[in-house]
């Protein structure tokens, strides 16, 4: 497609929903290194904890802890990173590609044509922080 081409009301629409999507996705990625991290600082906290119960002479509940819970995969044969790295790979890196292919070919590339739209019609023009660009980009 010609970047200078404006697509038509439609493809930005379903465009804009791709990319939505993707939003969606990064956030849900984000959680995924939450859940990540989370559960890293439990477990480091649960090594503590069963070091304090082995101290106080409660050796017994110690190493059961020690033993069946302390780094425990979260999934059969997975830690939390290989959950993230396997996330990353197998679906995150799709998505990226994918979305970057519609846009490309639909939109020349170009990002939250239906947000610019709505800028465009929602500012005061000639006002003051309502400029259309940062001024370093400015025509």
């Amino acid at each position: 497609m010609n970047t200078q081409q404006q697509p038509d009301e439609k493809t930005i629409e379903a465009v804009g929903k791709v990319t939505e999507a993707l939003e969606t996705v990064e956030r849900a990625r984000g959680h995924l290194y939450s859940f990540h991290q989370l559960t890293g600082s439990a477990d480091l906290e649960l090594g503590r904890a069963v070091d304090l119960l082995a101290e106080a002479g409660h050796h017994e509940e110690a190493e059961r802890l020690r033993t069946e819970l302390v780094g425990r995969n979260v999934l059969p044969g997975r830690w939390t990173f290989q959950v993230v790295e396997d996330y990353d790979a197998e679906y995150y890196a799709a998505f990226r590609e994918l979305e970057q292919g519609v846009r490309d070919r639909l939109t020349g590339g170009r990002r939250h044509l239906a947000e610019a739209a709505m800028k465009e019609d929602r500012r005061t023009h000639g006002r003051a922080h309502h400029e259309a660009a940062p001024a370093d980009l400015r025509e």
